[in-house]
């Protein structure tokens, strides 16, 4: 037992930290939000194709995201078979045309208007790229006899939602355009890309290089003094 009482498993190493000067800390808080504010959701995507590289550097970003008791409880799925590809398109649009066809409130379509949003999703077969995100609601193991245990995963929602947020800016960093899709239900997600039942759909992100003619909605976001409270 450490001398402090501490559990033994416990086994801190000094932190790697590096102090930056007041004007520092400014110019590169400046340049981040300048280039994060540059983003946009896209729907139209050009055919070419992006190197594994990034999308493999952008993962391993989100990886590094912090989660409830280290569990990591996250798994990102790459796409890029056009066979599959299609098949998440078709199941997305029936999930997308029930929505907007007959779940939707009139309420929900209004706020979804200036977004010129429907239920066809065509960006999910021409994005060179799929990353379909799956939390992972429990860890299983198997005891000496083969029994099946759960290992609890805590704040597991929240821990995916903070690694979603360092990928969307990864790939952005990385001159890549994105869109944060949330067909409801997801279920199909886990079916077609055949995953374990301890894993569930969380996100599904289409990644490529804009269209020629790309377009986006003329929309703004709230401004600081809306969105800040300082007490």
């Amino acid at each position: 037992m450490p001398a402090d009482g501490g559990d033994p498993r416990y086994h801190p190493i000094p932190l790697a930290f590096s102090r930056l000067a007041p004007d520092e800390q400014a110019r590169r808080l400046q340049a981040f939000a300048a280039r994060l504010q540059s983003r946009r959701t896209v729907r139209h995507y050009a055919d070419e194709p992006v190197p594994d590289g990034l999308i493999d550097g952008a993962i391993a970003v989100a990886g590094t995201a912090p989660s409830g008791a280290n569990m990591q409880p996250w798994r990102f799925i790459v796409v890029r078979d056009p066979e599959t590809k299609r098949r998440i398109r078709l199941a997305a649009e029936d999930e997308e045309r029930a929505f907007y066809q007959q779940r939707a409130t009139d309420e929900w379509l209004e706020a979804l208007a200036p977004l010129g949003t429907d239920w066809h999703k065509d960006f999910l077969e021409v994005a060179p790229v799929l990353i379909v995100v799956f939390r992972i609601d429990y860890g299983i193991r198997h005891d000496a006899e083969g029994r099946e245990e759960r290992i609890k995963h805590y704040y597991v929602q929240e821990s995916v939602g903070i690694a979603c947020g360092f990928l969307l800016a990864a790939l952005h960093v990385a001159g890549l355009a994105t869109l944060t899709h949330t067909p409801s239900p997801m279920g199909f997600l886990a079916d077609i890309l055949g995953r374990p039942k301890n894993e569930k759909p969380y996100l599904l992100i289409p990644v490529g290089y804009p269209a020629a003619d790309a377009v986006v909605p003329d929309i703004a976001k709230k401004p600081l003094d809306e969105i800040r409270i300082r007490k």
